[in-house]
């Protein structure tokens, strides 16, 4: 009879002979989009709980339209950050530093910065590559404010995604949080959810294909409302999120 923990130990041994996978294939991307993937992005609405909160967004057509909203801002305030990480534009605590200085929203900064750490962390953990180990440390000495976008846009590059991999995914994983989200508030169900994500495939691609077209100089807020419900998040008296 053999054993348990021998068995755990070859199998094991036998995963950490095999060859790590690098570069942009659809291992990589599948793995990062998983919401098992811990970034902290369900702890946050983008400003939806808010929004229903004040009974603006209470269904699947206001929130169609939220959504829509939030995807062109995301291309204009967002992008523009992620990619000039992304390209190496300058160094990433500049981009970094100026991503900061954007997010003059104190709920969206505090969003930005803990989902940046914990996307930075979760990577350095899981690739073990030595450039995102680099990185970490680097945030670390500078004491960066670590924001999501410059950091998706770095450890995307990094990691060997191309360029419309890592708009898609970016997009992706922006989308399927404020859906969740909407779904756990119940303001659809999770078919609803599915659905309305379905009919924005579209309005999402045209977003993705966006990637580098607004540099940061250019960066804007289109969507004024969808930021003054963010900056709302803390004054409610219960919620779900934390922004």
């Amino acid at each position: 009879m053999i054993h348990p923990d021998a068995k755990t130990q070859r199998s094991e041994d036998a995963s950490s002979a095999l060859p790590p996978f690098r570069g942009a294939n659809d291992w990589l991307i599948w793995q990062l989009a998983d919401s098992a993937f811990p970034t902290g992005g369900f702890a946050h609405s983008g400003g939806l709980e808010a929004a229903w909160q004040h009974q603006t967004v209470r269904g699947g057509a206001e929130l169609t339209e939220f959504l829509r909203a939030a995807l062109n801002q995301l291309v204009h305030a967002s992008m523009p950050f992620a990619h000039a990480a992304f390209v190496a534009e300058r160094e990433v605590a500049d981009i970094d530093e100026r991503c900061d200085a954007f997010l003059s929203n104190h709920v969206a900064n505090r969003a930005s910065r803990l989902q940046g750490k914990a996307l930075l962390a979760s990577a350095e953990k899981s690739f073990a590559l030595p450039a995102v180990g680099d990185f970490l440390a680097a945030t670390l000495e500078a004491a960066s404010p670590t924001h999501l976008a410059p950091v998706f846009g770095r450890i995307a590059a990094l990691l060997g995604l191309n360029s419309t991999s890592a708009a898609r995914l970016f997009v992706f994983t922006h989308l399927r949080g404020w859906i969740s989200a909407a779904v756990r508030l119940n303001i659809i169900g999770p078919l609803e959810g599915q659905r309305i994500q379905h009919h924005l495939a579209g309005t999402a691609e045209a977003a993705a294909t966006r990637f580098g077209e607004v540099g940061m100089e250019d960066a804007t807020q289109t969507a004024p409302l969808l930021d003054l419900w963010q900056g709302a998040q803390d004054r409610l008296y219960s919620r779900l999120f934390q922004t």
